[in-house]
């Protein structure tokens, strides 16, 4: 192949091509080491810089307050379905789950595996629609005292996403922010703890970030595990055991892009723009492309639509492929075409797919 395809892929998803390339100028000799990242010991100094300096640039970007900690993790967000509930949450305790998409259910569904009670403060789960919208604020339903509120910001395999958080008042917000971490601001104060796989806009899979408040971070409930402690990572600078060293470095490289883009204000509109332009051609189709989402809870992170049947949406994502596009197959329990137009796909890309798009609708409509 003489030349890169275009990355749909939901996850792992399209990197920076600046920052595939400056990973391959210094996997030989990697901050003048004379050895490769990949062979770092982590408790060396260039890796201590290189982590201290991926710290301040999150700071930098998201405005990240005192009151917060970032730690680096493995496990994937999927560990943090046990981790929250095993560290915030007593065993006598209530955890309540706002559950928007099959993420946010195997969260709510974990905290019960993990000896938790858990219920659900609001659900937009039908038999007649699945995952449709984002739930309107009345429609949370918060019970008791928990001690936090979990949501998830962005649906990946449905294309939902939370325009706005909800005001969930005195109550502890968590977020699994996987999906559109990094894709726009956000007001870290107004979350308990924030977690998010790195494999969708800021690096591969294998490191998980997390942004807690300090007192949060702290808490320590009986019989939990040692690695499954944050106040453990916390106390550790992230560095009790040996992290995903080489994951850290693509995220360290990926958020000194996003400064080098004008960070997250100006990577919002760009995002905005890659949304108007592909929800523009889906709803100008004359019905030939359906949005799956609600209009008001649409991704700009994951645009899932349908066509006319499922044989039409087979040709789609195999003549795609040839064209050379990828990943737009839609999840397998929900169907469907989707394009994943994450941080680094542009708006060429997209453009491009629209292009692809009209005359699919030409030739096979």
């Amino acid at each position: 192949m003489d030349k890169r395809i275009i990355n749909f892929n939901p996850g792992p998803a399209a990197l920076p091509e600046p920052v595939l390339q400056r990973a391959r100028d210094e996997m030989l000799n990697w901050a003048g080491t004379g050895m490769s990242i990949l062979e770092s010991s982590h408790r060396a100094k260039p890796f201590e810089a290189m982590l201290n300096g991926a710290k301040a640039r999150f700071t930098e970007l998201l405005g990240i307050p005192d009151t917060h900690q970032i730690l680096f993790v493995g496990g994937g967000a999927t560990l943090q379905f046990a981790m929250v509930p095993l560290n915030l949450c007593p065993p006598d305790g209530t955890a309540s789950y706002i559950v928007t998409g099959s993420w946010a259910k195997k969260a709510y569904q974990e905290a019960g595996k993990v000896g938790r009670k858990a219920v659900m403060a609001a659900t937009t789960e039908t038999k007649e629609k699945t995952f449709h919208r984002i739930p309107k604020p009345e429609e949370i339903k918060v019970e008791g005292d928990p001690a936090y509120i979990h949501l998830c910001s962005n649906n990946t395999i449905f294309g939902t996403e939370w325009q706005t958080y909800p005001d969930l008042g005195k109550h502890v917000m968590v977020g699994d922010l996987s999906s559109d971490f990094m894709s726009r601001p956000v007001d870290v104060s107004k979350f308990g703890l924030i977690y998010a796989g790195a494999q969708k806009n800021v690096g591969p899979a294998g490191v998980t970030v997390i942004i807690g408040r300090k007192e949060l971070l702290a808490l320590e409930q009986p019989n939990v595990p040692t690695y499954l402690k944050y106040k453990i990572h916390a106390e550790n600078d992230s560095l009790y055991n040996t992290p995903p060293v080489f994951g850290i470095y693509i995220v360290a490289l990926a958020l000194d892009w996003m400064k080098e883009q004008g960070g997250l204000t100006a990577i919002q509109k760009r995002n905005q723009e890659k949304g108007q332009i592909l929800y523009g051609a889906i709803d100008g189709s004359g019905g030939f492309y359906r949005g799956s989402a609600d209009k008001d809870s649409r991704s700009l992170m994951n645009v899932t639509f349908r066509l006319p049947t499922e044989e039409l949406e087979a040709t789609f994502a195999t003549d795609a492929k040839k064209a050379g596009m990828i990943g737009l197959k839609g999840h397998r329990s929900a169907g469907g075409i989707r394009a994943s137009t994450y941080n680094a796909v542009t708006v060429e890309q997209v453009r491009t797919l629209v292009d692809f798009m009209k005359e699919f609708q030409r030739t096979k409509g």
